[in-house]
């Protein structure tokens, strides 16, 4: 697979992390869905053009460790929007100024996660989560992504989400260093092990 332009390979991958996520919404078998995810998505990893991984390492690399699906860490969960308002921004390499605001909060059984909207052209919802497994990237990882295409279910108008901590996976920054990346604020950390999704290459050797 080859694109005339960078930004036409990024275009594409978008695209089918899209498509991706669409086919995982109509699958009823979470399980399923999720070893459909993990498949797509080292698909991508390992052999888009557009893929983090860095080309030296992408024709040896075996794709992302992903831990075995647990039922106990999927939730259906309304968005408590009766929250004060606040903002945060982040500094991309390459994109300038990221501002963020929060919309709204999940309380889940492991704790709670605040709810973000990207304020950029286009907008989106934006739900990053870390925890305190040494197997998880450091930096955190994204539940829900909706300006990617990364949403697992929702009602919208009712304000409830999907939330499904095995779909959680690696930011692009944790397969390169050239890449800049939006990573957890401190109402998105927990201070939980969250063993599910994708996990670090170091604990694949673990």
């Amino acid at each position: 697979m080859t694109f005339p332009a960078p930004a036409l390979a990024v275009a594409d991958w978008r695209r089918q992390v899209f498509e991706l996520y669409r086919a995982i919404r109509t699958e009823p078998d979470p399980a399923q869905a999720h070893a459909y995810w993990q498949a797509a998505r080292n698909n991508l990893l390992m052999n888009h053009p557009a893929s983090p991984v860095p080309d030296e390492q992408r024709e040896t690399y075996p794709g992302a460790p992903v831990a075995p699906y647990d039922p106990q860490y999927r939730f259906e969960t309304t968005i408590d929007t009766d929250v004060k308002p606040d903002n945060w921004e982040f500094e991309s390499a390459t994109d300038g100024t990221i501002p963020f605001s929060r919309v709204g909060t999940l309380h889940l059984p492991i704790g709670d996660l605040d709810v973000w909207w990207l304020e950029s052209y286009g907008g989106g919802l934006f739900v990053p989560v870390k925890d305190t497994s040494r197997q998880t990237y450091g930096g955190g990882r994204y539940l829900i992504d909706t300006v990617k295409g990364a949403d697992l279910g929702s009602d919208l108008a009712g304000g409830w989400f999907v939330v499904d901590l095995n779909f959680a996976y690696n930011p692009s920054c944790a397969y390169s260093p050239e890449w800049t990346c939006p990573l957890a604020p401190a109402t998105n950390s927990l201070g939980v092990e969250l063993p599910v999704g994708e996990l670090t290459s170091a604990s694949a050797d673990a």
